[in-house]
C-alpha cells in the first residue's frame, strides 16, 4: 500500500509536473485514514509537463488508486483488499457458524450439552436467533446428503454414537474457504479464538472423539496456526478456567 496523499495547494513554481485525475469506478472500502467504512473513488492520471500554470508535454499515466470521498487520502489499489467493517463482522459470523457445524457433525448432536454450546457460540458470533432446533435440522440435512458427509467414525466403548467423518467432504471444504479468506486480517488472539470456540462445542460433552480431533485440525490449517499450536490450544481447552 502506498502512502496516503491528500490534497495540495496549487503549484506555484515555473516548471512542474501536475496529475490531472479522472474517475473510472466506486464503491465502499475500510479507510485507513478515517478509520471506518467510506465511499472510495477509483481514479487514473496522466502527468503533464506544466509551464507557468500551463499543461503543456504528455509525461505518462498514473494509477489506478483508490481516493476516498471523505478524507480525500489516496492509497494504492491493494487497500481494497482488506474487507469493510460490515463484511469482516458478516466473515467472522459464518465463519464461527461453518465451525460449529462441522464440530457437531463431527461429533454427533445427541447430547444437549454440546448443542447448548453451539448455540451460545453461534449466537455470540452475531446469528441472535439461532436455536438448537435449527443447528440440528442443518446437521441432520448435512448427514442426508452423501457427497457432504459419506461415512461415520466408531467411537469407543461406552463413549456413544461416532460422528461423521469430515475427511475429503464438503463440508471440510466448506471450512477452509470460510476461515482461509478471514485468517490474515485476524490477530493471532483472533484466529486462537475461532479455535478454542470449537474445541469447547467438543468437549461439552467429554473428551474429543477422533473425528472432533480432525476437524478441529482442519480448523486450525485453515487458520494458519502451526500444528504445535493448535495442539497446544486443544489441551489449554480441557483445563478448566
Amino acid at each position: 500500500m502506498m502512502h496516503a496523499q491528500g490534497r495540495h495547494s496549487p503549484d506555484r513554481r515555473v516548471v512542474g509536473v501536475r496529475t490531472v485525475w479522472r474517475t473510472v469506478g466506486d464503491g465502499e472500502f475500510f479507510c485507513p485514514g478515517c478509520g471506518g467504512d467510506r465511499n472510495y473513488h477509483r481514479r487514473t492520471g496522466r502527468r503533464r509537463l506544466v509551464v507557468f500554470g500551463v499543461p503543456l508535454l504528455p509525461r505518462g499515466p498514473v494509477g489506478p488508486i483508490v481516493e476516498c470521498t471523505a478524507c480525500r487520502c489516496r492509497y494504492a489499489m491493494d487497500v481494497l483488499d482488506h474487507p469493510t467493517t460490515t463484511r469482516f463482522s458478516a466473515m467472522l459470523r459464518d465463519a464461527v457458524h461453518t465451525v460449529a457445524l462441522a464440530v457437531l457433525a463431527a461429533g454427533g448432536t445427541e447430547a444437549r450439552t454440546v448443542r447448548r454450546a453451539a448455540v451460545g457460540a453461534v449466537r455470540a458470533a452475531g446469528f441472535a436467533d439461532c436455536s438448537e432446533e435449527q443447528l440440528v435440522t442443518l446437521i441432520e440435512a448435512l448427514a442426508a446428503d452423501t457427497g457432504r458427509l459419506p461415512g461415520r467414525y466408531a467411537s469407543p466403548p461406552g463413549t456413544g454414537p461416532g460422528g461423521f467423518d469430515p475427511c475429503g467432504t464438503a463440508l471440510a471444504i466448506e471450512l477452509h474457504e470460510a476461515l482461509e479468506p478471514l485468517a490474515p486480517h485476524l490477530a493471532p488472539a483472533g484466529r486462537e479464538s475461532i479455535l478454542l470456540q470449537g474445541a469447547r462445542i467438543a468437549l461439552a460433552d467429554g473428551p474429543y472423539r477422533p473425528a472432533e480431533r480432525e476437524v478441529l485440525a482442519t480448523v486450525g490449517r485453515a487458520l494458519m496456526l502451526r500444528p504445535e499450536d493448535t495442539e497446544r490450544l486443544l489441551a489449554a481447552a480441557r483445563t478448566p478456567s
